[in-house]
């Protein structure tokens, strides 16, 4: 569903991303740890065409993404930190607006309503203006939307930060649904404890390479922690 084959990006002498190998399957969530500035970021720009490759590939179900990047797009739902609605428009008519950008072919009131209730947004904020709403309520409409275009590739970079711990929970519920129904999940964070609650795999970056995998549930929260302070600081890679 999502994969690299070494997938490299450098901005002048800087290498921002070193030869990342990834493969992600249907009904998976991998997890990206690491620091600012490890290449996590990086990496979701790459798969979503934002930016151009130096070498290597990435694949969105088997589409090049530098070859076709709005095809790729189109099998994908990409929701940043910050998800940025038409703050005068409600909640409903931001998703009727960025459904019909995205070519869903039903965009019924019906259908629009039963995608809020299912990614969690009380209806009573359906016809709010979204300049009043929480960010985990905007990641909410966020989410209606992979459930509208049926997305069955999700990037994620940073998506609860700044949220509560129950928004938090929430999200993740949410992420876990769609996971069930199919989706390739990659998510960047630097949440441990979520990641490992959340994750199928994770994966640990450092300076732009993909220095640790492991499988989520091997590893307990202590273990988890250990193994990236670790990561953070050992020299060379390690896979598990």
């Amino acid at each position: 569903m999502l994969t690299s084959h070494a997938l490299t990006k450098r901005f002048g002498d800087h290498t921002a991303l070193d030869a990342l190998d990834l493969d992600i399957a249907a009904g998976e969530v991998f997890c990206l740890l690491g620091a600012n500035g490890a290449g996590k970021s990086t990496t979701i720009k790459l798969f979503l065409g934002f930016l151009a490759p130096t070498s290597g590939r990435a694949l969105v179900e088997g589409i090049d993404v530098a070859a076709d990047p709005v095809g790729a797009r189109r099998r994908l739902l990409y929701i940043p930190e910050q998800v940025a609605l038409h703050e005068a428009l409600t909640g409903r008519e931001n998703l009727r607006y960025f459904a019909t950008l995205a070519g869903i072919d039903d965009i019924s009131p019906s259908r629009l309503e039963a995608c809020l209730t299912e990614a969690g947004l009380q209806s009573a904020a359906f016809d709010q203006r979204t300049a009043t709403y929480s960010k985990g309520m905007r990641q909410k409409v966020g989410v209606a939307l992979a459930i509208a275009k049926d997305a069955r590739v999700l990037l994620l970079d940073e998506p609860t930060s700044g949220l509560d711990p129950q928004a938090s929970a929430e999200f993740h519920d949410l992420v876990a649904r769609r996971r069930d129904a199919g989706a390739a999940v990659l998510m960047a964070t630097h949440d441990l404890f979520r990641a490992r609650q959340i994750a199928d795999r994770i994966g640990v970056m450092r300076a732009g390479r993909l220095v640790l995998q492991l499988d989520a549930g091997d590893v307990s929260a202590q273990q988890l922690e250990a193994a990236y302070l670790q990561a953070m600081t050992a020299e060379g890679s390690v896979a598990a």
